[in-house]
Formats: structure tokens, C-alpha cells, sequence
């Protein structure tokens, strides 16, 4: 999409959308890391390395998490779909 060719006040708008999904973004890896660590790395380290359990622990855990996040998504994007034909409907 060409910027130049929508409106100052969209382009805000446009703006703001993408800062807030960067910071929705970070929130969600920020989360993400400190809930996998605190569940699969002891809090004393015994190696500088990860061993076999932790990798495999993390893996599972940062794929339940994305897949978690992407079915909420899903579900709110449904959601608001639902919210706005009902709008319509009712304002009509």
C-alpha cells in the first residue's frame, strides 16, 4: 500500500495500529520467555549449555504458547465480526 495515496489523519491511524501490534508483539515474546524459563530451567544453573529435557521443555512449551495465542486471536477476531454485523443490524 503507497502511503502518499491515503490521508494524513489514516496514515495515523495506520501508524498507531503497527506500534501497538510491536508492542503487543513484545508483550507476548516478554511473557513468553519469562513463563517457559521460570517452568523448564532450574533456577540454579549446573551447565552452561541447555541439556536435552530443557530444550525439549522449552520447545513444547513456546509451541503451546504460540498455539494458545493464534486460538484467542482467532476466537476475538470472530468475536468482534459477531459485534460489528450486530451493529449493523441493529442500526439498520
Amino acid at each position: 500500500m503507497d502511503m502518499s495515496q491515503i490521508s494524513p489523519a489514516d496514515q495515523a491511524k495506520v501508524q498507531l495500529m503497527q506500534e501497538m501490534e510491536i508492542e503487543m508483539m513484545s508483550d507476548l515474546y516478554n511473557r513468553m520467555t519469562n513463563v517457559c524459563h521460570k517452568k523448564c530451567i532450574p533456577p540454579r544453573y549446573s551447565e552452561s549449555e541447555l541439556g536435552k529435557g530443557e530444550m525439549v521443555c522449552i520447545d513444547r512449551c513456546v509451541a503451546k504458547y504460540l498455539d494458545i495465542h493464534e486460538k484467542i486471536g482467532k476466537k476475538l477476531t470472530a468475536m468482534s465480526m459477531q459485534d460489528e454485523e450486530l451493529m449493523k443490524k441493529m442500526s439498520s
